[in-house]
């Protein structure tokens, strides 16, 4: 993605230059006047060494995380930016990273500031981070923003691993009886098929068509893994493009699965809001900002539709009301957090609650759906059983009645 140099004027009355990575001149632009900056002009800049990194999806967020942890404790403990950068790349062993620290370092070195300096990197880094720095070198205070979002980080990190550890079993369990079902289709299927053909007696329907799909997916079975491998990737294709907001519509619509991720959704939305509130920034670009944060799409762009309400005097309560995508206590929550002047300890509030909530209804779903797959896949079992032992029993009364 190529990089433009803005040249912007800032509420303050200071004229500066951003540096931003985009897919074209507009783009850019855009992007800073959403920051609530007034934009002269632009131009692409030269080629940068970042330019030449294989260009990836996001940096590892464990790894994001403990380089903000390290940032933060050496500028506690009142290093300069630059060499906190040299005490942490001496430290890094991911090469990658590596490489754009020391672009990053080597930047601020030739007068770039931090934020614009992680900006560069477009969708490598979250939108929130580049404008939380943004606000602390702002207001001075940059130590106070990195805590902030740290704990912003790591509230969105644990429950990731809640959702991931309580889907082990689940998944495992899956695995382990789809890869049964699999070995008895393509292996133990055919033999029966092959034990069965020393006999002239009529075989029950049902166990003719499971032979012959047994037989079938025996025979052409490259043509069927990668036929599978195929549809697997157009569908992947598809979501992230085209059918992202149609997918990201269903999943909510999914029975118990649905509600989890709708509040994870509107968690993840809360939670960054906070943030770059209590860092100082504006109300109308922090809710633009905190709208890009939100995974899915419905409710992403549900949110990000209320900010000309907002920018037209609107309270923020009576905007998310309007959505239908927040809940009813969540609103009442952020009303009074206006009314009283605390919307960013409300905020952390409603983060919390929709965290105990997605964490109770997480546990419900697993202990749920643990027996379904267990009834389900041995119900799968027994049925393949039951089409291929039900001959050998006819065969053997057969033969005890002669």
């Amino acid at each position: 993605m190529p990089q433009f140099i803005v040249r912007v004027g800032t509420p303050e009355g200071e004229i500066t230059e951003r540096h931003v990575r985009a897919e074209n001149s507009r783009a850019a632009q855009d992007e800073l006047r959403r920051q609530g900056l007034h934009v002269f002009d632009a131009k692409r800049g030269s080629l940068a060494f970042s330019d030449l990194l294989p260009r990836r999806g996001s940096v590892s967020t464990e790894r994001f995380l403990t380089f903000n942890q390290e940032l933060l404790a050496l500028v506690k403990a009142g290093l300069p930016i630059i060499q906190s950068f040299d005490i942490m790349l001496e430290r890094q062993k991911n090469l990658r990273f590596r490489e754009i620290l020391t672009d990053i370092r080597d930047k601020i070195k030739s007068g770039v500031a931090l934020s614009d300096a992680f900006a560069s990197y477009g969708s490598l880094f979250p939108p929130i981070y580049s404008t939380s720095l943004r606000a602390g070198e702002r207001s001075g205070d940059l130590e106070g923003v990195l805590r902030r979002f740290l704990r912003y980080q790591k509230l969105i990190f644990n429950l990731r691993k809640k959702v991931a550890g309580a889907l082990i079993y689940p998944a495992v369990l899956v695995t382990l009886s789809s890869s049964m079902v699999f070995i008895m289709i393509t292996f133990v299927i055919p033999r029966f098929a092959e034990f069965y053909t020393g006999f002239n007696a009529e075989l029950p329907a049902f166990t003719r068509f499971m032979i012959t799909v047994a037989t079938g997916l025996r025979q052409h079975l490259i043509l069927f893994v990668v036929t599978v491998a195929v549809v697997i990737f157009l569908f992947r294709r598809w979501i992230q493009t085209a059918g992202q907001l149609l997918w990201d519509r269903f999943k909510l619509k999914v029975p118990m699965v649905g509600g989890i991720l709708h509040r994870f959704a509107l968690m993840q939305f809360t939670q960054s809001l906070g943030t770059l509130l209590s860092g100082g920034t504006p109300m109308v670009p922090a809710i633009e900002i905190a709208s890009q944060s939100v995974t899915n799409q419905l409710v992403s762009q549900k949110i990000a539709g209320i900010v000309q309400n907002v920018r037209e005097g609107e309270p923020l309560w009576r905007s998310l009301e309007s959505t239908g995508v927040v809940s009813d206590l969540a609103v009442e929550m952020i009303k009074v957090g206006e009314s009283t002047g605390a919307l960013t300890e409300m905020l952390a509030n409603v983060s919390e609650f929709y965290d105990e909530e997605i964490e109770g209804r997480l546990a419900r779903v697993v202990a749920a759906i643990e027996p379904v797959i267990l009834i389900f896949m041995g119900g799968v079992i027994a049925t393949l059983l039951y089409a291929f032992y039900l001959p050998l029993f006819q065969l053997t009364s057969i033969g005890g009645n002669q």
